[in-house]
């Protein structure tokens, strides 16, 4: 294996007839492409970029949200060297500089609905970079502004993607995918066995993951190319359209998150619940109460997984017994190993909890893993010290090796499958004029998992209302996608710190209390919108 353009090559010339794609009309009837349909698509576009001098080291930022040519393009400029930095499509202004800027990307490729935002960014970079409506970019392309390296074959350390998650230090960090990374974490995928058995040609994927997400990009895309199968591509997670998208599309294999479970099981039952060829859902943070009485419901196993945009690789849960009325998600491997340890990172006792480490076997522990943070060497050593990567993840391990998820060790807000860094939105709301101090937490959200609740001190003179939390919002709403923003504020009169001021977000509010239901605390969650 060496990129993934090679891959899908290859599987073009074994099975050119066999689906790739499957998109849905406007009708909502779904349409598949064949890999010989898609291979001239991606020879086309690939024709493009190289008349205009685009190559092995030059980055492309694609916001193109769930289209066909999103995979078109990505598989394009693989071929090329190129690095694709795919773009979440509800950022805003401020969300789009920074990953602009922090990318030092070559060129946009966007929807034409956000083409204009795009444009509005490198006015404010003072950097000029061609910004392409997909649309147009049949028409061709401005001639790249900078030279590349002279190498002139793209290989399997060729950086294929930029992919950005969430941190606990404020703006999100770039992981460096290499091509290695991505087939790696779809050949792991695709060779798992028990509940998760692949069979070569015969699956379709249903996904509603994004393709800024690991869980798309790469573990998936890259394990429908090798093993010659299908992706359906979903623009996002509707519970009204799911199981008419997956029976229509006649998908064998779907992927999940903590809240889609939850939304299907909060609908009317139905006959339609079995009339379906799903096998199994591949996902994670399905509730522990619900995951049973889902698989009773609609006749299938949801496997529950691991993994993060650093570790494309993934524990699972794929042999029996799963432990479906617990949290556990797999065991290690004799190639992908973990332990449980302590503060000083010293191994636990089985049954106890701590953080989660991991690493490749053999000698060198990194491989299959991301090749690092982007402008952030001290940040990837860190992550990476004593040789295991840490997770900042909370799990224990039993004695029979199964491993439990109990809680994460950053400060991270989960809400419906996106990753909300708290520092990130309180150096927004800290901005407005009213406020002196900001924490924000997570607070259980009984469909999204987690959402953000805002607890802020404001300054002096300042009158406190609805209003003011109404105002508070609409401030981040402009600055940040619409996730990010606080569904949840509560105003306090001060914040606890510790001697050397720094914040206890812990002791905010006691262990038994939950926030969302104190005296005073606003709900602002309905105005939460795309």
């Amino acid at each position: 294996m060496i990129t993934v353009y090679d891959e899908f090559i290859k599987a073009v010339d074994e099975m050119p007839n066999a689906s790739f794609l499957c998109v849905f009309d406007e009708t909502g009837k779904p349409k598949d492409i064949p890999y010989s349909a898609a291979v001239k698509h991606v020879e086309a576009c690939q024709k493009i970029y190289a008349n205009a001098g685009y190559g092995h080291g030059h980055r492309i930022a694609l916001l193109l949200g769930q289209c066909p040519e999103m995979v078109i393009h990505f598989l394009a400029l693989n071929g090329l060297g190129c690095t694709v930095v795919p773009i979440n499509p509800d950022y805003r202004h401020d969300e789009l500089l920074y990953q602009m800027s922090h990318s030092e990307s070559d060129m946009a490729v966007v929807v034409a609905a956000r083409t204009c935002d795009m444009k509005a960014v490198g006015e404010a970079m003072n950097r000029f970079f061609p910004v392409i409506e997909v649309g147009e970019f049949k028409n061709g392309i401005p001639k790249a502004s900078r030279l590349v390296p002279d190498i002139n074959v793209p290989n399997a350390k060729t950086v294929a993607s930029i992919l950005y998650t969430s941190g606990t230090t404020g703006r999100p960090k770039g992981c460096l995918m290499s091509n290695q990374c991505h087939l790696m974490s779809g050949d792991w995928y695709a060779s798992r066995g028990g509940l998760l058995a692949i069979n070569a040609g015969k699956e379709r994927f249903y996904n509603p993951s994004p393709f800024y997400h690991i869980n798309n990009l790469a573990v998936c895309l890259s394990c429908v190319i090798l093993t010659r199968n299908c992706l359906i591509l979903v623009e996002r997670f509707s519970p009204n359209r799911w199981w008419n998208e997956v029976a229509t599309s006649q998908a064998t294999v779907i992927h999940y998150l903590g809240i889609i479970p939850s939304m299907l099981m909060n609908r009317p039952v139905k006959d339609e619940d079995r009339k379906h060829a799903v096998k199994f859902g591949f996902g994670g943070g399905v509730e522990p109460q619900l995951h049973r009485a889902f698989e009773e419901r609609f006749g299938f196993p949801l496997v529950e997984i691991w993994g993060m945009t650093e570790t494309p690789r993934v524990f699972s849960a794929h042999q029996e017994p799963r432990h479906i009325d617990t949290r556990a998600f797999g065991k290690p491997t004799s190639e992908y190993l973990a332990k449980i340890v302590d503060d000083d990172d010293k191994e636990v006792p089985r049954g106890s909890m701590g953080e989660l480490l991991v690493r490749s076997s053999g000698k060198d522990p990194r491989i299959g893993f991301f090749s690092g943070y982007l402008k952030n060497d001290q940040a990837t050593e860190e992550a990476w010290r004593g040789g295991w990567f840490h997770s900042g993840d909370v799990c224990l391990q039993d004695e029979d090796g199964m491993l439990y998820f109990v809680d994460r060790k950053k400060n991270i807000v989960r809400r419906g499958g996106e990753n909300i860094s708290a520092a990130e939105v309180e150096a927004t709301i800290l901005t407005h004029e009213a406020v002196a101090q900001v924490a924000v937490i997570a607070v259980k959200d009984d469909i999204r998992e987690e959402e953000v609740m805002a607890c802020i001190v404001i300054k002096d003179n300042v009158n406190l209302s609805n209003d003011l939390a109404e105002d508070i919002f609409r401030w981040c709403n402009k600055r940040l996608a619409y996730f990010k923003t606080p569904g949840w504020i509560t105003f306090r009169e001060s914040l606890p710190l510790t001697p050397s001021q720094r914040l206890q977000r812990s002791k905010i509010f006691a262990p038994e209390v939950d926030p969302r239901f104190e005296p005073g605390v606003i709900d602002l969650r309905t105005l939460k919108k795309r």
